[in-house]
């Protein structure tokens, strides 16, 4: 059969976002491919090439596969056998035969598994053989990550488990206050209105009843939502939720808010008005007029809301590191635990809602908020894109699981910020330095859960900077502690 020309250049399609392996296949298939299947599958697929290999400098070259019926074989044999492979997501269209100036080369396109079939592993071990792709190549999942990915299988949403050792009382009243106050101002005839707390919470999901004893208890998603954290890191004992405000360089925080500081409730409604009222203050309320009703708010002021109902219907409470919101002179960073349930690529694209707690973003949806469509992110590029400000940037962590959206405010090419600060003149002076200061911080941090303990040396080395900045760096760094005497002293994640 006549083999189809292929052409360099797809080489180099899947470049980006680590998406491209090679594997020389001189032997035969090679016991790493499979790990490479696994990988691809549980992150956003990727492109698998045999009989290719990669010279230092970056340059391709084949290796001359000989016996290709036979590696095909091999191939469709072995991803259709369970004991090896988990599940076989491929079909003819996806492996395909090409000449290469006269050599043989096969191109395998692996797809995103679909949550239901995660995690993709093999040889027969669900926590041994699950993998993943970082930027180092391919890596064995944690437990964490496995039993994340299984609970993101289940079609009932975990917020809407029932808590039956807690009882109706766990819910901090002014919270349940304020939010029954925002339902009533954006639906004032709404026929729940008039039932007393608990009813209320019944409806809305806050509060279920339970099949064991037959009485009303509290679900998960009324626990995070209207709980106090104490209460809340009981059953979550990684939940955190941190807003840390850097428009001044020569101040550690010109404003932090923590969820374990005991001076607020710590819940997830509490926390969401706050960030909506601090992110939203400074964006400019152009005067507006529709027939006589004024109108104050823009597509930003909507967008920036989005993304935060967004963060929190799509985190995962039982992963480390919680929710962090950065506010930086020329740009917003949302961080929530958990990866992308639908993928990077269709959440960018829309057109499928698929949150990680449905039973929030029912409660964010009854005070209108939060998209319901799956428009929601792309409502968001669509805000930024008429501002001509820069895209967004939405960024898939693993190890933990981690989904970073940055909202940046700098338009073609003007370093000012659409944030006011008191000091303007001094914001967009240092907002370069503190941009670079934000990024260093997150190359240590990604460095200390690769390397646990470690000198200052060293992470200085890996970050390009001198050991005095470093350590000034690592001061900044709340979730860093210092072990050991001078001579032995290192630094890791607490």
């Amino acid at each position: 059969m006549k083999k189809e020309i292929f052409d360099l250049v797809h080489f180099d399609e899947y470049r980006e976002g680590n998406r491209l392996e090679v594997k020389k296949a001189s032997g035969g298939l090679p016991v790493s491919l499979w790990e490479t299947y696994s990988s691809f599958s549980n992150c956003n697929g990727g492109v698998i090439i045999l009989g290719v290999k990669e010279r230092a400098d970056g340059s391709w070259y084949t290796t001359k596969l000989q016996n290709e019926q036979k590696l095909l074989k091999d191939f469709w044999d072995t991803i259709n056998n369970r004991t090896k492979v988990s599940i076989n997501l491929l079909s003819d269209e996806n492996v395909k035969t090409y000449d290469l100036n006269g050599d043989l080369i096969i191109v395998i396109h692996v797809p995103r598994a679909d949550r239901v079939f995660k995690p993709v592993y093999i040889n027969n071990n669900l926590f041994e053989g699950s993998y993943r792709r970082n930027h180092e190549g391919d890596y064995r999942c944690t437990e964490a990550e496995v039993r994340g990915m299984l609970r993101d299988q289940a079609e009932k949403s975990a917020d809407s488990r029932i808590l039956t050792h807690m009882s109706t009382d766990i819910f901090y009243k002014e919270t349940v206050k304020s939010y029954r106050s925002r339902h009533n101002a954006v639906n004032p005839d709404h026929v729940w209105h008039k039932l007393d707390d608990e009813a209320y919470l019944e409806r809305i999901g806050a509060l279920s009843i339970s099949d064991v004893d037959g009485k009303l208890h509290p679900t998960v998603a009324g626990l995070l939502m209207f709980g106090e954290e104490y209460k809340i890191r009981q059953e979550y004992p990684e939940y955190f939720l941190d807003y840390r405000e850097l428009l001044d360089p020569s101040i550690r925080w010109t404003d932090r808010i923590e969820s374990s500081s005991g001076e607020w409730s710590g819940n997830l409604v509490d926390f969401f008005f706050d960030m909506e009222r601090k992110l939203l203050r400074d964006i400019k309320r152009p005067f507006k007029l529709e027939g006589i009703t004024r109108v104050d708010e823009t597509a930003v002021h909507k967008a920036i809301r989005e993304a935060l109902a967004n963060c929190i219907v799509n985190a995962d409470f039982n992963f480390s590191r919680g929710i962090v919101i950065l506010k930086n002179p020329d740009s917003v960073v949302i961080e929530n635990p958990g990866s992308i349930i639908a993928g990077k690529a269709q959440m960018l694209k829309g057109g499928i809602s698929e949150p990680r707690n449905k039973t929030i973003m029912k409660m964010f949806n009854l005070i209108k908020i939060g998209e319901r469509a799956g428009s929601g992110v792309p409502d968001i590029f669509d805000a930024w894109e008429e501002e001509g400000w820069v895209p967004p940037m939405v960024e898939e962590q693993y190890r933990p699981d981690r989904t970073i959206l940055t909202l940046g405010f700098e338009k073609n090419g003007d370093k000012k910020s659409a944030i006011k600060t008191g000091d303007k003149k001094s914001a967009i002076k240092n907002g370069d330095k503190i941009g670079k200061t934000i990024k260093n911080i997150e190359k240590i941090r990604e460095y200390l859960v690769k390397h646990g303990d470690v000198k200052a040396k060293d992470i200085s080395e890996y970050i390009g900077l001198g050991p005095s900045r470093t350590r000034e760096l690592l001061s900044l760094m709340d979730d860093v502690e210092l072990i050991g005497t001078n001579k032995t002293r290192r630094y890791r994640l607490k």
